[in-house]
Order: structure tokens, then sequence, then C-alpha cells
């Protein structure tokens, strides 16, 4: 190595020493890079995903805006349907019979009544079920209540005015009366399902030495066995067949010889 002189910069390091005294550096501006590719990668999405987002709810509120555009102009038009409901039933039938011009004009009623609910269905304007459904608040308003132990409470007996909805919108509630004094609707169905599964039930058949036993139903012509009531205090369970102990009736089990059996 040649000597310094005196006043001149000391040599810089070259070849393996210089590239090693050059890596740290190397290595700090690579990690800074990633870490600048990664937050941009992750600002990337976010922005992709927020435009998608926006193009979606964009596209939604264009396709409810062309389906509830016709919402006020439809509901005002649910006052005409009920006005022509309500001329419909205002003429007997018999009139109708008797008076060939007054039949002719409730013909056109019934025309002009026809041709405008098929236009409400052809707009998305459906009638809304009423009558023997459950009373549903989203649907339907309650007027009155009526007493009818036959129904599960709170099903719907009458109609005073139909409802509409429209794309599945409620358009206007239906005005009913509902039943009241029935099982709770949870109750009912609780029976109903207990009834099919017992009538669904498969029947019970055995087979012993040849002789099969099972169910067959009585003839028409057969009378019923006469039971003896239990005795008053009795802790006897009702009877087979007795509704109203909740049981249902079964098949009785007859001996039928099989033609399969060794005496055959």
């Amino acid at each position: 190595m040649p000597p310094t002189e005196p006043g001149a910069a000391p040599a810089q390091p070259s070849g393996p020493a210089a590239e090693a005294a050059d890596a740290p550096d190397l290595q700090q501006q690579l990690a800074a890079a990633q870490e600048e590719v990664a937050r941009l990668k992750d600002e990337y999405l976010r922005a992709l995903a927020e435009t998608e987002n926006l193009r979606r709810r964009a596209a939604r509120e264009r396709q409810e805006t062309s389906q509830y555009a016709i919402t006020g102009f439809a509901r005002d038009l649910l006052s005409v349907a009920d006005n022509l409901n309500r001329a419909l039933g205002a003429v007997a039938v018999d009139a109708r019979r008797a008076d060939p011009a007054l039949d002719a004009l409730m013909s056109g009623v019934e025309m002009t009544e026809k041709e405008l609910l098929t236009i409400f269905d052809r707009h998305g304007v459906k009638p809304i079920p009423a009558v023997g459904q459950l009373f549903d608040p989203h649907v339907h308003e309650a007027l009155f209540e009526m007493p009818d132990p036959s129904v599960p409470q709170g099903t719907v007996l009458q109609e005073m005015q139909p409802g509409y909805s429209i794309h599945g919108r409620t358009l206007r509630p239906a005005r009913v009366g509902l039943a009241r004094g029935g099982p709770k609707p949870g109750v009912a169905a609780a029976q109903t399902d207990a009834g099919k599964a017992d009538a669904e039930a498969p029947s019970m058949i055995a087979e012993d030495d040849g002789v099969i036993e099972y169910p067959r139903a009585r003839a028409p012509t057969e009378s019923p066995p006469t039971r003896a009531p239990p005795a008053p205090g009795s802790t006897r369970t009702p009877e087979h067949g007795d509704r109203r102990g909740g049981f249902i009736s079964r098949p009785r089990l007859l001996s039928v010889t099989s033609p399969y059996s060794p005496d055959h």
C-alpha cells in the first residue's frame, strides 16, 4: 500500500469491505420500501372496496327508486279500488237479474275493477292475505275482536278493508277483526302436529307361530262396543277414542291365520 501524502484525504475502502459497510444501509432502504409498498397496497384495497360498496349501494338505490317511485300514486289509487268494490257489493244479484240495464252497468264496473287489479299486479301491487291468517302487526291493523274458541287466538276472522303491498313492502295494512277465546297459536300448532304424527304412525304387526296380528278397520255395520262409565271417584283414565281426554282411538288387533302357517 503506497504511503499517504500529507494533507491528502484518507483513501476509501474498496472491494468486499466497502460492500459489507453498505449492506446495513441497503437493508434499511429495502425495509422502508417494503413498508411503503404494504401501505400503498392497503390503501389501494381499501379504496377499491369502498368504490365497490358505493357502486352496489348506488345500484340498489336506483333499483329501489324504480320499484317504489309509484308508491304515492298507487296509494292514492287504492281508494278507487275500494269504491269499485263497494259499488259491486251494494247491488244485489236479484236486482241485476231483474234489470238488464243495471246488470250491464255493473258488468262494466266489474271489468273496470278487474283491469285496475291487473294493472296493480303488473306494477308489483298485490293484496295482502287476511282472513284465516294469524295477526301480523306488519301487514294487519286490528279494529275489533270477536269470541270464537274454534280457531287460535289472533286469527283474522273478518276483513273490513283490504290491504296491499308493493314489491313486498306494506303499502296499506289490512283492517281486520280478530278471534278471541281460542287456544294460543303455539299451543294449537303443537296439538295439530301431535295429531298428525299420531295419525301417521305405522301400525304394529307381530308374527308368532304362523299367526299374524294386524289392525283391521271395523265394518261400517258393526256397532262400537259399549263401555261402562267409570265409578265415581275412580282414577281410571279416559277410554281410547275420548277426545276430551286427549287420546286418539287406535284400531284393535285381530288374530288372523296366516296362509303361510304350518297348518296350511
